[in-house]
């Protein structure tokens, strides 16, 4: 099978988030099973237009990026189109066009116009990526439209959670035996190093034995970094030592620093901003707690990641996170608010045995997320469109 991904993002173009790990990872386990697989994605610099990596055929798309994110989306989406049709006339026709969230519906509109195959998968929902809000901004209308248009058009529809199919099906009132939930997945492996904790603390400025607490992921309101600086406070005034690491970079960080300074917290808090791959594999391995206060979250992937490392997390009680967990077996569910979120964090942090049960629990639990089950289910999402 011939099968196309068109999406935004990617680990070897630009990566933004959680989708550019799902992205790669799921083409690089199809063509590891004998599958034609090619990515559509952004150009950026530094990179060549064409690359072969891991199984993989990366075609960055160069365009115009306009002047805001519909535009640049539109113009993306037609280079994308080109790029694959020029892809076609030396390679042959794609079985399956898989595309990634709102940014590319309009080349897979395109492409059915065309007669194609269309598959899309759901990562998130302006509604979702707003903390489960509506919003009365045009943006806010127009991304939701592209999602809802996405949904209609699409022969096959794909979603990371329960909770994400019960929201798209809430949102855009799409049909459900419609969409098909396939888990994220990860390889274990990929993701252990062996690491000096100590010495990787230190070069943040981290004292060694200090009780380290990481978020890792984009500062936006979606993702809670406000709840978790919030809950500071609290968690100092139950051990004073403990440091937070902020790593991820977005519109709520200039916020997020202004704000540690005026609750007094500065001293205990890192701010490491956009972070490479490596370094968020070392973090990973380093902090001894993983904090997701996400107010919405179809699934999460640095849930999966922090399993596979074998480190607890304390998380919200939210979409695919809610759904995962299991209550103090592999994690800890809090409530969305800081009071909340610090119990969680002092809980763990005052019981080092719970910290050690709860991850062997993660590291048992994360074997349920394998490729083999995803790529099965993939599979039959593939068989339904093709007929």
């Amino acid at each position: 099978m011939k099968i196309a991904h068109l999406a935004w993002e990617s680990l070897h173009s630009v990566r933004v988030g959680g989708l550019a790990t799902v992205v790669s990872k799921l083409a690089e386990e199809t063509a590891k099973r004998g599958h034609e697989v090619h990515i559509f994605t952004r150009w950026t610099e530094g990179y060549p237009e064409y690359e072969y990596i891991n199984g993989v055929n990366y075609h960055r798309c160069k365009f115009n990026p306009g002047s805001n994110i519909l535009e640049m989306c539109r113009n993306m989406s037609k280079a994308m189109v080109s790029s694959l049709q020029e892809t076609e006339r030396y390679r042959g026709r794609f079985d399956i066009i898989h595309g990634h969230d709102w940014h590319v519906v309009d080349a897979l509109n395109d492409l059915k116009q065309m007669g194609r195959k269309i598959v899309i998968t759901f990562h998130s929902t302006e509604y979702g990526r707003n903390g489960g809000r509506f919003g009365d901004w045009w943006e806010f209308g127009e991304i939701s439209g592209k999602e809802w248009y996405g949904g209609y058009i699409a022969d096959r529809i794909t979603t990371v959670s329960n909770a994400m199919k019960n929201e798209i099906s809430w949102l855009y009132k799409i049909p459900t035996e419609k969409i098909d939930v396939i888990p994220n997945a990860v390889e274990p492996r990929e993701y252990q190093m062996q690491v000096d904790p100590g010495r990787i603390k230190e070069k943040y400025g981290i004292h060694p034995l200090a009780p380290t607490v990481g978020f890792l992921g984009r500062m936006t309101y979606q993702k809670g970094p406000d709840l978790l600086m919030e809950a500071i406070p609290r968690v100092l005034a139950n051990r004073w030592d403990v440091k937070f690491i902020f790593a991820g970079d977005g519109d709520a960080r200039m916020y997020l620093e202004r704000r540690a300074h005026e609750l007094g917290v500065a001293h205990a808090t890192r701010f490491l901003g956009f972070i490479p791959f490596w370094a968020h594999l070392e973090l990973l391995n380093t902090c001894d707690i993983i904090c997701i206060p996400s107010r919405n979250e179809p699934f999460g992937i640095v849930l999966l990641e922090a399993w596979a490392t074998g480190r607890p997390v304390v998380a919200t009680e939210v979409g695919g996170l809610g759904e995962n967990i299991e209550n103090f077996v592999d994690g800890v569910k809090v409530y969305v608010n800081p009071d909340s979120v610090a119990w969680g964090i002092n809980y763990l942090v005052n019981n080092p045995g719970e910290m050690k049960r709860i991850s062997a629990g993660a590291l048992e639990k994360v074997k349920k997320f394998n490729w083999r089950s995803t790529m099965e289910a993939l599979a039959n999402t593939y068989q339904k469109v093709m007929g």
